[in-house]
């Protein structure tokens, strides 16, 4: 779809938990952006949550707001295991969508999602907001321009402890529960926009009575030798640090790095330098949306920040872990 300049992107959100409150807060204060609808399974949860943000529309179901013309794009923020669903619906009554990490339980579902909107020739991206934050976007630049030599290693590592309660949704199966999905993509995703998609890949992990990894280590082989060391935890306080380290020279991200306003690069021979870098206002959300609308209003099908082919790749390692630590989620 290619949008006028002078109307808004309108936007629907579906779902009204924590990550699609602090989506719709960054949302509001985004140039070009309407908040126009939102859909829960409960009529009540939508009302509540557009009074709290003075949304027009509230729907008690998602069919509703798949129907309503006036809805442009849909940010689909359901628990991991109805993505597939939301965002089917939402592509085939011709919305463009931005699917919540993980994007889907697998690539098989991906590998749906992406057909699905390739066919319909319609706007879908993940919302890995790590690839759009300012420092993320300028270490990828100074790697890319030499400045810490070739690059041979990427650690990064996210982690907190979290109270074992098998109902709630990080420690359920049947909802896409465990380390891995949740705080596990963030390191993978950082390994594959610095090194590209892995040739090997190698796991270990504890996991829950359930059956979901609570504390998991990873290892990427990636072609020309580089490698790249992850882990994620629920039972573990990390960091959330990450560092990426060239024959020349290293780059170092300070606590959520996923989120980092800053960083520093030793460079061999030179003093350390620090970059602070503004990413705006809010929880840094807002940078996601301000791509799509950008995307939208230039008539493209998906980011070339977060590209579909790239969501894929990550899925397909997540999926290369999975197998190795032997979590299986419901109906695989």
């Amino acid at each position: 779809m290619t949008t006028s300049s002078d109307r808004p992107i309108r936007w629907g959100v579906l779902a009204t938990g924590g990550i699609a409150a602090a989506f719709t807060e960054d949302l509001l204060a985004v140039p070009g952006a309407e908040v126009a609808a939102v859909a829960s399974r409960s009529e009540p949860s939508a009302r509540a949550f557009a009074d709290r943000f003075g949304i027009p529309r509230a729907y008690g179901s998602w069919a509703e707001l798949a129907a309503d013309p006036g809805v442009d794009v849909v940010y689909v923020a359901t628990p991991h295991v109805a993505h597939l669903a939301a965002t089917t619906l939402m592509l085939e009554s011709g919305k463009a969508v931005l699917c919540e990490k993980p994007f889907t339980l697998n690539v098989r579902q991906a590998e749906e999602l992406v057909a699905t909107a390739r066919a319909r020739n319609s706007f879908l991206m993940e919302a890995m907001w790590m690839y759009l934050n300012p420092a993320v976007r300028r270490i990828v630049e100074l790697v890319r321009d030499g400045a810490i030599g070739e690059v041979r290693a990427v650690h990064a590592d996210f982690g907190f402890p979290a109270p074992a309660d098998p109902a709630h949704r990080l420690w359920d199966p049947a909802v896409g529960g465990g380390a891995l999905l949740d705080l596990g993509v963030y390191p993978v995703s950082f390994a594959h926009l610095l090194l590209g998609e892995p040739e090997q890949v190698k796991a270990v992990a504890t996991l829950s009575p359930d059956g979901v990894d609570e504390h998991t280590g990873i290892v990427l082989g990636h072609p020309g030798g580089a490698l790249s060391l992850l882990s994620c935890s629920l039972v573990a306080g990390y960091g959330q640090r990450a560092s990426v380290h060239g024959t020349t020279g290293r780059i170092e991200l300070p606590a959520d790095f996923f989120h980092a306003t800053s960083f520093v690069l030793h460079q061999d021979g030179k003093p350390a330098e620090e970059y602070v870098l503004d990413r705006g206002p809010g929880h840094g959300l807002g940078l996601e949306a301000a791509e799509v609308v950008r995307c939208l209003r230039a008539g493209l099908t998906e980011s070339p920040l977060v590209p579909l082919d790239g969501t894929l790749a990550v899925m397909r390692t997540l999926d290369a872990v999975r197998a190795q630590v032997g979590v299986r989620y419901p109906g695989e």
